[in-house]
């Protein structure tokens, strides 16, 4: 593994590290890492699941990223996306078009029901809000085990996040588990025994401004990444939905500057 890789590693896991070299796998302070083997990393353009990819990267994965055209309000996170596959490496980016909005049901895929701006109880909240768009994740894990399959891949990767998040339930550690044994009845390759499936969730636990440490370190560009649930025509992000406030309360606590364009050049 090149040197600028070895450093990035070190950086992630915060101690200067002794690497050896074996075969496809990397020695790195007791834990051996994967050099040579695939990932399908799920991919929307924000921060959180590009943090997500810069760690796959760093641990050794061919990265083979997957984003949702899945009839969404709108289409900068998509083309965030694109950037950030190419600045981060992926092996290949593939975009799947599917329509959500056929069926409604969230403010992110009806343009009739509004995004909540300024929405009280934001931390720690047990109402699920209208940006849950149904079984989501459900639908994009089920695409991206599929993929895997194909790849021989038995890694799939996913920015969800269960400390600062909105309410989503398709974000906690027992809907990943629940999947992750569906996943190894559901498929050939894991009832063959050529693998077991592995649904990888390293930022689960980890709240926004450490998200936002780690992907820094691990040399994320932030602002290439689009998190608003609501931007204007221009692609600025609103400030006011439950994303955007997430977002910048986590740079404030990280002690950084969020360095997207908001409305009126006004962080909030």
């Amino acid at each position: 593994m090149a040197a600028n890789a070895r450093g990035r590693l070190n950086m992630y896991f915060g101690f200067e590290a002794t690497t050896q070299p074996f075969g496809d796998n990397l020695q790195i302070g007791g834990r051996r890492l994967v050099t040579n083997k695939k990932a399908v990393v799920l991919l929307s353009g924000g921060l959180d699941s590009a943090t997500t990819l810069a760690i796959a990267h760093s641990d050794g994965f061919q990265c083979c990223t997957l984003t949702f055209a899945y009839g969404q309000r709108h289409k900068r996170e998509i083309e965030a996306a694109k950037k950030v596959a190419q600045s981060l490496g992926a092996t290949e980016h593939r975009i799947i078009e599917i329509d959500l909005a056929t069926f409604g049901g969230s403010a992110l895929t009806d343009k009739a029901i509004d995004v909540p701006k300024d929405r009280t109880g934001l931390d720690g909240s047990n109402q699920i809000p209208v940006t849950y768009v149904p079984a989501r994740n459900t639908i994009f894990l089920s695409y991206a085990l599929a993929w895997a399959e194909v790849l021989g891949a038995f890694d799939i990767f996913i920015g969800v996040n269960s400390t600062d998040y909105s309410g989503y339930p398709d974000c906690r550690a027992e809907f990943i588990a629940a999947f992750e044994k569906t996943a190894n009845l559901a498929t050939a390759a894991a009832v063959e025994g050529r693998g077991q499936y592995r649904i990888q969730t390293p930022i689960i636990e980890m709240t926004k401004s450490r998200i936002i440490l780690t992907g820094t370190k691990l040399g994320v560009d932030y602002s290439l990444t689009h998190s608003c649930y609501d931007p204007d025509r221009q692609g600025r992000s609103c400030g006011r939905c439950d994303s955007c406030r997430l977002r910048l309360k986590g740079f404030a606590e990280a002690g950084l500057e969020d360095p997207i364009e908001y409305l009126n050049s006004k962080r909030r």
